[in-house]
């Protein structure tokens, strides 16, 4: 992987903290989880280093995520835990929507939109931006398998046209 001379100059103070296989449909995906800290300097080179991955793991999906923790909703039992109040970053909900804003990086959401069924199941729409539709539209299905696999919640991605 470091065999790219610009790439590696910029790999080498980064590092990873997992990996983990996914099946998608017949295939298989790569969630590679790298600190937050250092998710902004992944995010510069990402486009090259998946490129590169891809090409090393014969056709695999490679997806970067943040390894982030979700902290447990304070209740009142917990008195010890209480020192200092949940940030708003280590809760659930924002644990799954970052998720999901670093699963379709290159790509940006513009919009998201729940849809409860009659059954009592979710499913949450996510409009990407039109311009990266061309970049990320293979890879849908992918994102899909992740994100499951991740939160246990079905996503659905869209490309609309336009948004008002």
């Amino acid at each position: 992987l470091e065999m790219n001379s610009d790439l590696k100059q910029q790999l080498r103070e980064l590092y990873i903290t997992g990996a983990r296989e996914v099946d998608v449909q017949n295939k298989k995906a790569i969630i590679i989880f790298v600190p937050v800290p250092q998710l902004r300097a992944y995010q510069s080179i990402q486009t090259r280093l998946v490129r590169e991955l891809e090409k090393k793991f014969s056709g695999k999906h490679v997806v970067f995520i943040a390894k982030r923790r979700i902290l447990p909703k304070p209740t009142r039992k917990t008195r010890r835990a209480n020192k200092q109040k949940r940030p708003r970053s280590r809760t659930l909900t924002a644990v799954h929507d970052s998720i999901l804003e670093d699963l379709v990086f290159p790509a940006e959401i513009v919009g998201k939109r729940i849809r409860i069924k009659l059954d009592g199941s979710r499913l949450i729409k996510v409009h990407l931006n039109k311009t990266s539709q061309t970049n990320i539209e293979h890879k849908v299905d992918t994102f899909t398998a992740v994100y499951k696999k991740l939160t246990g919640k079905d996503v659905n991605f869209e490309f609309p046209e336009h948004v008002l």
